[in-house]
């Protein structure tokens, strides 16, 4: 069981992130301050907590961002190795866009570092990838128009007029490959949750992600109905076992309206 445990807080964070890029007319369903509190259950039992926050703007590269972290982390339970990663999508909210992200691993005490950096057009990506103690190796990943992190992508979903029926549909890189995200809009639902009942939209969610992360069936997500689209509820049967995430916590952050944008042209 431990060699099946390892990537499920990856798995987790990526779980998070569904997909979208165009945003809505008006204010954003997220801003600084806002976190949110997940636990995790791995093959039915309790593994773990995951916490997404959007923190205070910073300066990245050159420009004024909103780091998106994420953090997931085991809990201290027999036949599990202790893990700790975080993933931080550095959000770019004048241009409405992710400039990079870093991914720092700790799994079993073995770390790894993983830092992501979009050109100025977005057409490609520079990533470096090292293991503690060993030499970094570099590489350049050519990139489609509108593409976005997993972490920023489904922040940029929440703001997006979600519909029952529709897909949406948009190119996610996630440091080492590219591929069409999809999110179907099944229903619209109430749903019992830890913070009470909640009107939601339930999502059928379409990835490509490869080895422990690999989907056996398309990831299910439950999305509040109002305007902050909070994903409260995460169902995902990966390659390295069943996976469910539960909101349980939840703190609104402020609200900001967002500079008119040129459209990507990448939703449907």
């Amino acid at each position: 069981m431990r060699k099946q445990f390892r990537g499920v807080s990856t798995g987790l964070l990526f779980g998070l992130a569904l997909s979208g890029t165009a945003l809505a007319q008006g204010q954003t369903a997220f801003g600084p301050g806002e976190q949110a509190r997940y636990r995790v259950h791995y093959l039915g039992m309790t593994a773990g907590t995951a916490q997404v926050t959007v923190g205070a703007p910073m300066k990245q590269w050159g420009k004024e961002v909103w780091p998106i972290v994420a953090v997931a982390k085991t809990d201290s339970v027999a036949g599990v190795w202790p893990i700790k990663d975080k993933f931080v999508s550095y959000w770019d909210f004048g241009a409405q866009r992710v400039l990079g992200s870093d991914m720092h691993e700790d799994e079993n005490n073995r770390r790894r570092r993983v830092r992501v950096k979009l050109s100025e057009d977005g057409r490609s990506a520079h990533v470096v990838k090292q293991k503690e103690g060993e030499t970094p190796r570099e590489y350049d990943h050519e990139l489609a128009e509108g593409t976005l992190d997993v972490a920023g992508a489904t922040f940029a979903l929440r703001n997006r007029a979600l519909e029952v029926g529709k897909e949406y549909s948009y190119p996610v890189f996630t440091g080492s490959k590219s591929f069409q995200m999809k999110a179907k809009v099944e229903s619209k639902e109430t749903l019992s949750t830890r913070l009470g009942k909640q009107e939601v939209y339930r999502m059928r969610v379409y990835t490509e992600f490869s080895g422990n992360l690999a989907s056996k069936r398309d990831m299910v997500v439950w999305m509040t109905a109002d305007a902050r689209h909070l994903p409260v509820r995460i169902e995902a049967d990966l390659a390295l076992g069943s996976l469910v995430a539960e909101l349980t916590g939840y703190e609104q952050g402020k609200v900001i309206a967002p500079a008119p944008a040129v459209a990507s042209g990448n939703g449907t």
